[in-house]
């Protein structure tokens, strides 16, 4: 039988040794690679106002509250975390996203915060066939992780407008801007401190809202009328 020449020998051992390498590649991949994590912002309920006492049930007279779908800003609409080394950069965890977009996520948040103020009678997330009295337009201007300074701290900044339904008038607008230091400077110390930064700017919202509404009356359009 005749043996391979040396110029094949030499084909072989490297042909054995690439598909080594690549297994070993893979192999690295497999262990090193770690699997994504998800985090959410958590609800946050209204348990009493700046005076310390208990929500009271709205009086019948109270309005109605829409509130629309936040919006929020470019490169903050999707689901990964967003941090900042420097100004004006914004760049993403690897490992780490959001279960939803930040704007999703708060929409129900923010009907459970203004819905147990005991402001009123009833809120309501858009879209929906209820007519309301009131509508809530907000946008999410920052949610972000900063480390510029150390420790880390999260920002969270929300821009939100009452509007009479019925007028389209904006009775009261607010930027509210929370920051909040993180436990850790990692996807999860900033999604904790980012939740506490959101809950504290629920409870503003929740004032800012009572006080804009508190002397709103029913125009004309919306007063049922009398038939003769």
């Amino acid at each position: 039988m005749t043996s391979p020449s040396p110029a094949v020998l030499a084909r072989l051992c490297a042909f054995g040794l690439s598909l080594t390498l690549l297994g070993g590649c893979s192999a690295l991949r497999s262990t090193t690679a770690a699997p994504p994590a998800f985090y959410a912002l958590d609800s946050a309920r209204i348990e009493g106002d700046a005076t310390g006492r208990l929500p009271t049930t709205a009086p019948p007279t109270a309005p109605t509250l829409i509130v629309s779908p936040p919006h929020a800003a470019a490169g903050f609409d999707s689901a990964r975390i967003i941090y900042v080394r420097t100004a004006h950069k914004l760049d993403y965890f690897a490992h780490g996203e959001w279960v939803d977009t930040p704007a999703r996520m708060l929409a129900p948040l923010i009907v459970d915060a203004l819905g147990s103020g005991g402001t009123f009678r009833s809120v309501i997330l858009a879209p929906t066939a209820v007519a309301g009295d009131l509508r809530l337009d907000s946008e999410i201007l920052r949610l972000q992780q900063d480390f510029a300074s150390q420790p880390s701290r999260v920002r969270f900044t929300l821009r939100a407008y009452v509007v009479d339904n019925t007028t389209r008038r904006v009775l009261a607008w607010r930027v509210f801007d929370e920051s909040v230091t993180a436990a850790s400077d990692d996807p999860y110390g900033g999604v904790v401190a980012a939740n506490r930064a959101v809950q504290s700017v629920l409870g503003q919202l929740a004032g800012f809202c009572a006080t804009a509404t508190a002397h709103w009356q029913p125009t004309a359009a919306t007063v049922p009328q009398r038939q003769p």
